[in-house]
């Protein structure tokens, strides 16, 4: 046991490049912008095909969407579903691998989330050491995490309900998979709003993970 813990206990500290730490490792930011391009392009394309058959009251403006008609968003849609499943399993097999998911995301209590909350909307969330995330980023990166699995999973079940009929039926049929694939999309929009809010109050952030530092 005391051969293993110092060599974790490295692990733990961000690298130390000239007088700066790396905070954002460099196949984190890769793979984060990647992923950032190609669920824009979902989301959009997916208002395309959402449009040729509404699941509520409205449709999305032409203006928002991408592909120019059902084909056309399709199209764009598995172009960025193989991009996003690829790039996205890299991320979580690394995650896990490295044990960066584990030092970020762990553990996740409901009195830290409660006290960060109530910090956060007080103005008092300090941001000093973005080394480490608050229990309001935990919870919602380990939570978008998740939306992701279950939007391409669902994705999948209603791309091919009847070669994966098993998956669909998961969901509850075709249909409530288009509901569940609906929700799912609409969590990652309002995850995306958040995150940009968030990196404009916070530019540091955004620098860490653009440079690293």
């Amino acid at each position: 046991m005391s051969t293993i813990t110092p060599a974790f206990e490295a692990q733990q500290e961000p690298q130390v490049v000239g007088s700066q730490k790396i905070i954002q490792p460099a196949w984190v930011r890769m793979l984060h912008w990647i992923n950032a391009v190609a669920m824009v392009l979902m989301i959009m394309s997916g208002w395309q095909i959402y449009n040729a058959s509404p699941l509520f009251d409205f449709v999305f403006p032409s203006s928002i969407t991408l592909g120019g008609w059902l084909g056309g968003g399709l199209l764009w849609h598995f172009a960025a579903m193989w991009l996003l499943m690829v790039n996205g399993l890299i991320y979580l097999t690394l995650g896990v691998a490295t044990g960066r998911f584990r030092r970020k995301l762990l553990p996740i209590t409901v009195d830290g989330v409660i006290g960060d909350t109530r910090a956060a909307l007080t103005g008092r969330l300090s941001h000093d050491d973005l080394s480490r995330y608050n229990y309001v980023q935990k919870l919602l990166y380990a939570g978008i995490i998740v939306v992701g699995i279950v939007i391409v999973l669902s994705g999948l079940s209603i791309w091919k309900p009847v070669q994966l009929q098993w998956l669909t039926a998961i969901f509850g049929g075709y249909d409530t998979a288009r509901y569940v694939h609906f929700v799912a999309m609409a969590s990652i929009v309002g995850f995306l709003i958040v995150h940009v809010a968030l990196a404009i109050l916070v530019p540091k952030s955004l620098r860490a993970m653009i440079i690293g530092r």
